[in-house]
């Protein structure tokens, strides 16, 4: 919704700075987008002096001229009749964008160079002259812009309403609202209208045949009207809240459904047929080509106002060709109606047609102003299109008569609010914008809402109001009274939900598998013969066969998901379990070791098929990189990848396997399966997991959160390459760099790594991208170079590097 700082004046004195309006308004729950003046294209266009002008060589009506602007001559082609020497006037330079869309651009017209162009009133968007260009007085000096030349100044608010605030979709909406931000009231245009040519009953009718969907519908009659163009206040007061001017009758219904928030239609009388409206569905087949040239296709459920034959507009929405207002149209019929919001709603969003009528019946307009609105404008048509009012009006009004008193007790008030308000404050708020308050004991108001007001029905409703108007930065903030004996869950607890949140936030799915195995789970997994895990805890009476042992890891229950998954062509998966494990004791009669762990596993492609992506297949850096994302965001310090060494691999592949660290200490692995294991059980689609001891991840991750503030000192980035034997571990390099803690060194990443030609064989190319920051100071590029020479050398020394040729 716009307002134009002057259209609002009208109706509220505004004393208070425009900027501080803006804030009062956000403040009372109708935010503000946008704050701009209206005339702010006029910086472009300035004050100049014609200093001479001389005959076109190529057209007689046009005139060479010499304008000055104050920083300089321009050469501008003018064909304005009334362009002598020495006067002064508007010059738009380049760059500059007229109110009609045209932008100021140099050209060439028949041959001669014209760099600016001199304006009319009209063309500027001033007034409604354009007979000749815009002279101005003579005091004005050369080369200072228009708009502070002349005091041009209309500040547009721009506000982002809520669907439950349709009362503020005018501009007396919103000064009902600025006069009870300044204790002001506000004042409506007075109607007076002169009423002649007998009865408006004997020149048409209006039936509503579906009264629950139009429940109050007006209409009043207007002769020998002339269609024109509207008057330049007119056209001034739509053009300053983004409206275009079409005609004087459209354009005063456009006008009065910004004033008050009613939307109008004007229906040429003479293309009724039968003369007559009828407010109804529309038949089977029934179609209506609108005012945008779109044939529609109706719904049975759509309300349609009609003549005697056919569909003449779908109500609430748009109107139709085959009535609209003509240059040769004399008859006028208004309408004003109040229709199901519902109703308005569904139909707009099935015909995909959304127009500024439907944007305000869909959340409810007020009934109540329904006559209000047709008499403005049927007063504004006499007066400027100089037509004749029919004397009477046409209402029909199907609405229940109803009591919306809404008891407001004042104690609930507060202590929802938690302010401590009294009932004369409270009463003086609701009062302010227009609410009927009358006090029914000392602690209880009855309040009637006014009826455009159709978001207000019970007490909350009332909370809110007085929330709003008394100032939310007014209330005080408190706290909820928090008991000391509060318990917080296990730090073990609360590490496996944040873990569980974690992972399922990457995509994994959680698996609980049984922590009963198949006694041959050591052997399928290749473990070795000492391999602790083949320390099982028998069952004495177990499930089954493949169920006669505890777990002593995780691995075996996500494989025979997996198996159990493919069989079912699902074959991509992401996977995780936490759960303990089992150890046998030393002593048959002690009870097993147990320990925590988190084993994922991913199979398949790296992403679910779709339109937007390939399939590629997933591998190992992904679930590292998962890996990598879940120990960040438990906040865990000093995470490193070093290689397993291939007599340490168990089921994982040797060379695609990796020790995880943190501070130093092992916490868990990560590899791709081994294809023997895969293959003892019996799956064909490679498949890479990691586990993780939680009883040691555990205790690394923090009990408290720790924040610093966003850095504000920009930072730099620089690359290094270095040539290292192929076993160099990229980690130890990233290590050796983090170990200096050097506090400018903000972060390293990897991101290229090769080997070949013309790499000597067994070397590798190894690229790092080195950021750096400070925290109290902008980095010079000098001190930053020796920095980044100084890693790079000791680096070469430590890692026996080269750099590449």
């Amino acid at each position: 919704m716009k307002v134009s700082l002057s259209w609002l004046k009208t109706y509220v004195p505004v004393e208070m700075k425009v900027a501080d309006l803006a804030d009062a308004l956000t403040m009372a729950g109708l935010e503000v987008d946008s704050l701009t003046d209206r005339f702010d294209y006029l910086n472009t266009v300035v004050v100049s002096r014609v200093t001479a002008v001389s005959p076109h060589p190529n057209a007689d009506k046009l005139r060479l001229c010499k304008v000055d602007t104050g920083s300089r001559t321009l050469d501008v082609v003018c064909g304005a009749p009334n362009v002598r020497e020495s006067m002064l006037v508007p010059c738009a330079l380049q760059g500059t964008t007229l109110p009609d869309g045209t932008v100021i651009r140099e050209g060439v017209i028949r041959k001669a160079v014209s760099e600016a162009m001199l304006c009319s009133a009209i063309e500027l968007g001033l007034g409604p002259d354009a007979a000749g260009i815009m002279e101005l007085d003579e005091h004005q000096t050369v080369g200072t812009p228009l708009n502070k030349a002349l005091d041009l100044s209309d500040p547009v608010i721009e506000i982002d309403l809520t669907p439950n605030r349709p009362d503020c979709l005018s501009i007396i909406g919103i000064a009902r609202e600025a006069a009870a931000i300044q204790g002001k009231t506000i004042s409506r245009p007075e109607i007076h209208l002169e009423e002649a040519g007998g009865s408006i009953a004997d020149h048409t009718s209006v039936s509503v045949l579906n009264p629950e969907l139009c429940p109050r519908y007006a209409a009043r009659l207007l002769l020998d009207v002339t269609v024109g163009p509207s008057p330049f206040w007119l056209q001034d007061r739509l053009t300053s809240v983004g409206l275009k001017p079409i005609n004087n009758i459209v354009d005063i219904t456009n006008f009065v459904m910004m004033e008050t928030g009613q939307p109008l239609h004007a229906f040429d009388f003479d293309r009724l047929a039968g003369n007559k409206i009828v407010v109804r569905t529309p038949k089977p087949g029934e179609t209506l080509t609108t005012l945008d040239g779109k044939p529609r296709q109706l719904d049975p459920e759509m309300l349609m106002i009609c003549d005697a034959e056919r569909p003449v507009a779908i109500g609430g929405v748009m109107g139709g060709e085959n009535s609209e207002i003509e240059p040769d149209t004399t008859r006028v019929l208004l309408e004003s109606a109040c229709f199901d919001p519902i109703s308005i709603r569904k139909t707009a969003k099935k015909l995909g047609l959304g127009t500024d009528a439907s944007h305000r019946f869909e959340r409810g307009v007020d009934p109540d102003g329904t006559r209000f609105a047709i008499d403005r404008a049927a007063q504004l048509i006499a007066e400027i299109a100089g037509g004749t009012l029919v004397s009477g009006t046409i209402d029909e009004d199907a609405r229940p008569a109803g009591n919306r008193q809404i008891p407001l007790n004042i104690r609930d008030l507060n202590r929802r609010l938690g302010t401590g308000l009294d009932a004369a404050s409270v009463s003086n708020y609701l009062s302010a914008i227009e609410f009927r308050v009358r006090q029914q004991s000392d602690e209880v108001l009855m309040v009637e809402p006014p009826s455009f007001r159709v978001d207000v029905s019970r007490f909350e409703d009332l909370s809110e109001e007085v929330a709003r108007l008394y100032g939310y930065n007014n209330i005080a903030t408190t706290f909820p009274a928090i008991p000391a004996e509060a318990v917080t869950r296990s730090a073990p607890l609360a590490a496996r939900e944040q873990i569980r949140n974690l992972l399922t936030g990457f995509g994994f799915n959680e698996a609980i598998t049984y922590s009963f195995v198949n006694p041959l789970s050591g052997d399928r997994l290749q473990l070795k013969a000492d391999d602790p895990r083949r320390r099982t805890v028998p069952l004495l009476n177990p499930l089954s066969e493949d169920q006669a042992v505890m777990r002593t890891t995780l691995a075996p229950g996500l494989l025979e998901t997996m198996k159990r998954n493919l069989s079912v062509q699902n074959r991509t998966l992401r996977l995780f379990e936490m759960g303990k494990v089992f150890f046998k004791a030393d002593r048959d009669d002690a009870q097993p070791d147990e320990q925590e762990m988190l084993a994922g596993l991913w199979t398949g492609n790296r992403v679910d098929a779709s339109w937007l992506s390939k399939e590629i297949p997933c591998e190992f850096f992904d679930l590292k990189g998962v890996v990598e994302g879940l120990l960040v965001a438990l906040d865990i310090a000093d995470i490193a990848f070093t290689r397993l060494l291939p007599e340490h691999c168990d089921y994982t592949r040797p060379g695609y396997s990796a020790r995880i660290l943190a501070g130093g200490r092992e916490i868990g692995i990560i590899g791709e399966i081994h294809p023997a294991v895969l293959k003892s059980y019996d799956l064909k689609q490679t498949a890479y997991m990691f586990e993780l001891n939680l009883d040691n991840v555990t205790p690394l991750i923090p009990r408290k959160k720790t924040a610093r503030p966003i850095p504000k000192f920009p930072s730099t980035s620089r690359d290094v390459t270095l040539i290292v034997d192929t076993e160099t571990e990229t980690q130890s390099i990233l290590n050796n760099i983090e170990r200096q803690n050097e506090e400018l060194v903000e972060s390293l990443i990897l991101f290229d790594v090769y080997e070949g030609e013309p790499i000597p064989a067994g070397r590798k190319s190894i690229s790092f991208r080195i950021t750096y920051r400070s925290l109290t100071e902008t980095l010079e590029d000098e001190r930053v170079n020796t920095l980044h020479q100084t890693i790079s050398s000791r680096l070469i020394k430590e890692f026996n590097a080269t750099l590449p040729a």
